[in-house]
């Protein structure tokens, strides 16, 4: 398996399952070096220099490896609340059925963090992605502390592009932004339905948007953005880590399943928080939540696998695929609507992430070479108040 640089790009070459592609622009010197290696090594791990010692101690060291499991919580009361103001001894947790013994215990209400903001630019979002676009700016500014925070942003519809690679800059970030835009498909080439058709897609790179049949069709490549974002980029950060996907929840066209979307944040230790927002005439049913906001008519977009015509009877719910993709990795599914519209829904996720537990324990079993997946179950003994936190883990292959 090769990948191959540019001054352009970072890419796996085109029989390889998926791959980020980064836009052209003297704005954003972007450079994924390690993109080659989360594709060519199984696990890739980052190396970072050895911390320098902060005073001189003639004593001894000894580095012993302890596999720590950390879980980050949210916990609320019945009416939604989030509490913050709980201990060590007000938790209770198992792994796979067994107690363990929290010995780390922290509330993670200033500790750095590492965002990502997935944006889903297919044709089904081009009447909301202009209140998208406001609506993170506000976000990212609010959220990302330049002196100790960090994102980036990806788009994706029949392809996964990095506009922004990780930053604390405000003005990078609002500039990615406005990179934002769904696909330009052309009059004619690909069918009716706009499927696997060539194109005038912006920053076209190597071959443009058109090659690889469906991966490169009209499409919604929800599960390979999940996925790449996991693995290529947080898979290599440490501490706090949460990916907010901005979708209808429908992919089509990706070759990475739902499960393996799932498993790739698992693995990188990221919380996934889902924003529901879909415009229901882009899919030809008609009385979308947004009508009065939103002009112009309808139809299916692009038409992902097999170049659909219309759509199709068998289409996945998309609020069940948010709803299961930020449930297992310990975030939360909302759902834009008039009483709960998007600025509203990314402050109670900025509450959120600023008021976390963070649990570390060391798992009581043995075998340290244990690559399976592990249960973890988090609970207070205050019968009122509900835990939020990941369902499981993945143990280092």
């Amino acid at each position: 398996m090769r990948c191959r640089h540019s001054a352009n790009r970072t890419a796996v070459d085109a029989d390889n399952p998926v791959h980020i592609r980064q836009v052209k622009s003297h704005l954003y010197p972007i450079v994924l070096a390690g993109a080659c290696l989360a594709f060519a090594q199984d696990g890739p791990t980052l190396k970072r220099p050895a911390p320098t010692a902060e005073a001189s101690d003639p004593s001894t060291t000894i580095s012993v490896n302890v596999k720590v499991v950390n879980v980050l919580a949210t916990v609320r009361d019945k009416s939604g609340k989030i509490v913050n103001d709980l201990n060590k001894e007000d938790f209770v947790l198992s792994e796979d059925g067994r107690p363990q013994s929290i010995r780390y215990f922290t509330r993670e209400t200033n500790l750095p963090l590492t965002l990502g903001l997935l944006v889903d630019t297919s044709l089904s979002q081009r009447r909301v992605l202009d209140q998208e676009r406001s609506a993170s700016h506000s976000f990212l500014d609010q959220m990302v502390r330049e002196d100790r925070d960090q994102a980036f942003i990806i788009h994706f519809d029949r392809e996964v592009e990095l506009l922004q690679d990780l930053t604390s800059s405000h003005q990078k970030l609002e500039q990615a932004l406005g990179l934002l835009q769904t696909p330009q498909y052309p009059a004619t080439g690909g069918g009716s339905n706009g499927g696997g058709g060539g194109g005038n897609w912006p920053g076209g790179g190597s071959g443009g948007r058109s090659g690889h049949g469906g991966h490169h069709g009209g499409g919604t490549m929800l599960y390979d953005a999940v996925y790449l974002a996991s693995d290529e980029l947080m898979q290599k950060q440490e501490g706090r880590k949460a990916l907010v996907l901005l979708t209808d929840g429908v992919d089509t066209g990706s070759k990475e399943s739902l499960d393996s979307a799932i498993e790739s944040a698992q693995r990188a230790n990221t919380v996934v928080y889902s924003i529901l927002f879909k415009d229901d005439e882009a899919y030809g049913h008609g009385g979308g939540f947004n009508r009065s906001g939103i002009p112009g008519g309808g139809g299916w977009p692009g038409g992902g696998r097999g170049g659909m015509g219309g759509p199709p009877s068998g289409r996945p719910d998309g609020k069940k695929v948010l709803e299961r993709m930020s449930t297992e990795t310990g975030g939360r599914m909302f759902e834009v609507s008039r009483k709960q519209p998007i600025d509203q829904i990314y402050s109670q996720i900025a509450g959120e992430l600023r008021n976390q537990y963070d649990l570390g324990y060391t798992p009581d079993r043995a075998g340290t070479n244990d690559s399976s997946y592990h249960r973890i179950q988090v609970a207070v003994k205050r019968k009122d108040l509900i835990v939020q936190a990941r369902d499981g883990y993945y143990s280092d292959r």
